[in-house]
């Protein structure tokens, strides 16, 4: 079944098991693919990454530190003890730890881009979820920093930072300085393509139009700055990003980790 069609596949616990990226008595932290919710849906238990991590440790509440949106790969911290997840989740709050994404966005450039651009979510259109760069009373500031690593054949991968974590903060910045993110169905070039992908699933329209099946973005690296003991993790990229740099930037999976290996 395709991933991206209609209806998501069920998530098989013998592949869940590949995705684990470290797991203690405190934590579990887990390599999300870039087609599976975090909260649980109404297809059962193993259609969402939170129920397949309930599943898989038992546990009839689990502790969700931060959340990622559905086509977005990456970094998924779950706590095993509310106290566990106080101390993330407050990190988090009190802006004592550092995230840093892996996109690939359109067009080359080589300079760093420092956006301060405050966020709303738009009136009107017919994506009802999506947000613009706006300057009325319900905007909520906003900052990323995006740093290219490698620009090649119309794309450039980069790193990026956000500083605040507003809904689609990367997604909306990136659009706003004319670099969208590769395959975004709602900031990319035609957002009823994400209508479109939500009534009938990957269509022939969306093929032509995007050269990936989800957006090109993957949360790549935690940096928590504890005065006592910084925590650190890291979610190698997802395939399906690798196979883009493959065939459209001409870039080999070696060469790309090789360029992730000396940040």
């Amino acid at each position: 079944m395709d991933p991206y069609g209609e209806d998501a596949p069920l998530v098989d616990p013998a592949v869940f098991h590949e995705w684990i990226v470290q797991e203690d008595d405190d934590l579990l932290i887990v390599n999300k693919p870039g087609w599976l919710v975090c909260h649980p849906s109404k297809n059962g238990p193993m259609s969402s990454l939170v129920g397949v991590v309930s599943e898989y440790l038992q546990a009839s509440k689990i502790h969700l530190v931060a959340r990622l949106d559905r086509e977005t790969s990456g970094l998924i911290l779950f706590a095993k003890r509310p106290a566990v997840a106080r101390k993330f989740q407050m990190a988090i709050q009190q802006r004592i730890v550092k995230k840093e994404y892996i996109a690939i966005l359109d067009g080359e450039w080589t300079a760093s881009i420092h956006v301060d651009e405050p966020i709303a979510r738009r009136k009107g259109g017919p994506v009802i979820v999506k947000s613009e760069v706006s300057y009325d009373r319900t905007s909520q500031s906003a900052v990323t920093e995006f740093v290219p690593l490698i620009s090649r054949n119309g794309y450039t991968m980069c790193r990026v930072f956000p500083e605040t974590g507003r809904k689609h903060q990367i997604r909306v910045h990136a659009e706003h300085i004319e670099h969208k993110v590769v395959g975004d169905k709602i900031y990319g070039p035609d957002e009823t393509l994400y209508i479109e992908f939500i009534e009938h699933g990957w269509t022939a329209r969306m093929e032509a139009a995007l050269p990936i099946k989800r957006q090109a973005l993957h949360c790549y690296r935690y940096v928590f700055e504890f005065p006592q003991c910084p925590i650190s993790f890291v979610a190698p990229l997802q395939q399906d990003m690798l196979s883009f740099c493959e065939d459209y930037m001409g870039l080999s999976p070696e060469v790309v980790r090789s360029h992730l290996a000396s940040m």
